[in-house]
C-alpha cells in the first residue's frame, strides 16, 4: 500500500512522527513523505534536515512559502500551493494520502488533488479554532477527505454530523500521545547540553500566533504580551517562533526585538520533536495560543495560559486557564501560577496507541 504524507511544518511533522514509525516497520507499506510549507524555508529553520535526518524518504519537496505576511501574501501562497500541487497529483499515484489539521497551504494541497480523486485521509478533524482562519479549512479539508482519525468522542461527533454519516470516522486518540509515551525525553542536563538552556532555572515555554480572523489588532496583541514579558520576574523565558501566518513576521520583528535585548529571554526557532516536548516536559507553565496546548499539555499536565481568541472552540481542560491578551491579564495569570492545582492526569485524547489503531484500520481494508 502507497502510503502519502502531507507535511507543512514542524508542528504537524512531530505529530505524525509516531504514525510514520508504525507504517515504516511495516512491510505492507510503501511510505513517502510530501513536504511542503516552512519545511523548505531558512528562515523558519528548514526543518526538512530533521525529517531526512528521521530516515524518511522525502522525493516530493513543494514550495509554498508566502512572499510576506499579509493577507494578500497568504491568498497568493495559497493560489501558488494548488497550482504547485496540481503537477504533484498528476505526476505521482498513492493508494491513500494523509493530511493533518488546518494550515492553509494544507487546504490548498487537498483542494489540488480533488479533480485527480485523491484518496484523502483526515488527522485532527472536527476541531475549532474560532480565532484563526484555519476553522474554515479544517472543514473544508474534512469534506474533501474520505477517512477520518480524530482524536476525541467530541471531535467525531462533528465530523459526523458535517459529512451526515459516520462512514470512515475513527476516534484513534491523538497521535501527540503517542510521542508522549514513546519518545526518550531528555533530562534537564541532557536538555541544557544540546541546547544551552538550563531548565533548572524556573522557566515560562511561550508560543504566540497570529490571530487570522482579527489580523489587524496583531500589532496591539504583540505588544501586550512583550510588555507583559517585560514586566515578568522570576522567570527565564524561552520563546518559539510564530508561524508563517497573517503578520507572522511581524510578530516574530516584536519578539526578536525584545530577546535582543532581555537576557532572561531566549529564542528558539525550532526545538524540533524531542525538544520541544522535551522543554515542555521541564518548564514551569507554558504561555501563548498555541494548539500543543491543549493536547501535549494535558499529557503532563501542565499549566497553560491560553492567550486571546485563536484556540477558541477547543476543549478546555484543567491545566487551562483562558487570558485575554492584555498586559495586567497576563501578569495576574502568571501570578495565579503559584496557587494553581493540578489534577494528576488529564487523559480525555488516548491512551498513546493512536497510531496501531489507525495502520490496523489501514489493513483491515482502506
Amino acid at each position: 500500500m502507497k502510503i502519502g504524507i502531507l507535511t507543512s511544518s514542524r508542528a504537524d511533522y512531530g505529530i505524525y512522527l509516531p504514525l510514520l514509525k508504525e507504517l515504516k516497520k511495516d512491510s505492507f507499506f510503501k511510505t513517502e513523505v510530501i513536504a511542503f510549507g516552512t519545511h523548505l524555508s531558512q528562515a523558519h529553520g528548514y526543518t526538512l534536515n530533521q525529517i531526512v535526518e528521521d530516515g524518511f524518504q522525502v522525493p516530493v519537496k513543494v514550495d509554498t512559502m508566502p512572499a510576506g505576511d499579509t493577507p494578500q501574501h497568504i491568498s497568493e501562497a495559497m493560489g501558488k500551493a494548488i497550482s504547485a500541487f496540481s503537477k504533484v497529483w498528476q505526476q505521482h499515484r498513492y493508494d491513500l494520502v494523509f493530511c493533518l489539521g488546518d494550515r492553509y497551504e494544507m487546504f490548498a494541497a487537498c483542494a489540488a488533488s480533488v479533480p485527480f480523486n485523491v484518496n484523502l485521509a483526515h488527522i485532527h478533524g472536527g476541531e475549532q479554532t474560532l480565532g484563526a482562519i484555519d476553522e474554515a479549512f479544517r472543514h473544508s479539508i474534512t469534506h474533501m477527505a474520505h477517512w477520518h482519525f480524530t482524536t476525541t468522542d467530541i471531535y467525531k461527533n462533528r465530523v459526523v454530523a458535517l459529512k451526515g454519516n459516520g462512514q470512515g470516522v475513527y476516534n484513534v486518540g491523538a497521535l501527540s500521545i503517542d510521542n508522549l509515551k514513546e519518545l526518550p525525553l531528555l533530562s534537564i542536563s541532557e536538555f541544557k547540553e544540546r541546547w544551552k538552556i538550563d531548565l533548572s532555572i524556573p522557566s515560562i515555554l511561550i508560543t504566540f500566533h497570529p490571530e487570522t480572523v482579527s489580523f489587524e489588532k496583531n500589532a496591539h496583541y504583540a505588544d501586550e504580551l512583550v510588555t507583559a514579558l517585560e514586566e515578568t520576574r522570576g522567570y527565564q523565558l524561552v520563546i518559539t517562533m510564530p508561524n508563517a501566518d497573517t503578520m507572522g513576521n511581524m510578530i516574530r520583528k516584536k519578539i526578536n526585538t525584545f530577546i535582543a535585548s532581555h537576557p532572561q529571554a531566549i529564542g528558539v526557532e525550532s526545538f524540533g520533536t524531542l525538544g520541544y516536548l522535551s522543554c515542555m516536559k521541564h518548564c514551569a507553565f507554558m504561555l501563548g495560543n498555541t494548539s500543543s496546548g491543549f493536547v501535549e499539555a494535558a499529557y503532563f499536565p501542565k499549566y497553560v495560559i491560553n492567550l486571546g481568541n485563536r484556540q477558541d472552540g477547543r476543549i478546555i481542560s484543567p491545566n487551562i486557564r483562558n487570558c485575554p491578551i492584555g498586559t495586567n491579564d497576563i501578569l495576574n495569570s502568571i501570578a495565579h501560577f503559584k496557587n494553581m492545582k493540578l489534577p494528576a492526569t488529564i487523559d480525555i485524547y488516548g491512551d498513546g496507541h493512536s497510531a496501531g489503531r489507525i495502520v490496523n484500520i489501514l489493513k483491515q481494508g482502506i
